[in-house]
């Protein structure tokens, strides 16, 4: 079964996690209430500083941050918009993405939809 995946590379101060999971955990609630298939939210373990590219890189990782790789899994981009739609107009998110309530700097997240083109 063909699905659609929005995904987010985010660089989140090591002192700022725990409230980062919190909202993430709250913030995955809300998806998966309005339908959302599937929430993950992803700690660096095992992420090394490129050369020229890596997960660190790709967000400008500065001292004292860690990098969170997290994905939203719906039945298609249709059903993705809808449920976007629905969690955009949550009164529960709205205090949860103003910019000072953010544990992180929104403005070097990653984020996009992908098709999914294999399933193993």
């Amino acid at each position: 079964m063909a699905q659609y995946v929005d995904g987010f590379v985010v660089p989140v101060p090591e002192d700022n996690l725990d409230a980062y999971l919190r909202i993430a955990g709250e913030a995955a609630e809300i998806w998966r209430e309005h339908g959302a298939l599937e929430v993950r939210e992803c700690v660096a373990d095992d992420v090394k500083m490129g050369e020229v590219t890596s997960f660190p890189r790709s967000v400008q990782i500065e001292q004292g941050e860690t990098v969170v790789f997290a994905w939203i899994v719906f039945e298609s981009r249709e059903h993705r918009d809808r449920v976007n739609d629905a969690v955009m107009k949550d009164p529960r998110l709205a205090d949860m993405m103003k910019p000072e309530a953010m544990p992180f700097d929104g403005k070097r997240m990653i984020y996009g939809g992908f098709n999914v083109a294999v399933e193993g």
